[in-house]
């Protein structure tokens, strides 16, 4: 298993994550701020399958906006995880 946490501009969320859901992804929305400006962001956090991780990434690198002067669209880790309960 893997976990994705996406951390994407404010503008992107709504785009983004609808995206991942018509996928069948589960994804979690939490707000963040960062960066030089403190603008706002939003990290997403979705845990899938390895063989999932490909689609993901596209996903979420296709329903980015277009990149602001000097700025990243999307900031992206993708971690093992070693295991995961559903309570």
């Amino acid at each position: 298993m893997k976990l994705i946490i996406a951390i994407i501009r404010d503008a992107d969320t709504d785009s983004v994550s609808h995206a991942l859901t018509a996928a069948d992804l589960r994804v979690t929305q939490v707000a963040s701020t960062g960066g030089f400006l403190r603008r706002g962001n939003t990290t997403l956090l979705i845990g899938l399958e390895d063989e999932q991780t490909p689609l993901a990434l596209d996903i979420i690198r296709n329903n980015l906006g277009p990149a602001e002067p000097n700025a990243h669209r999307a900031t992206v880790f993708v971690v093992n995880v070693d295991q995961y309960i559903h309570i």
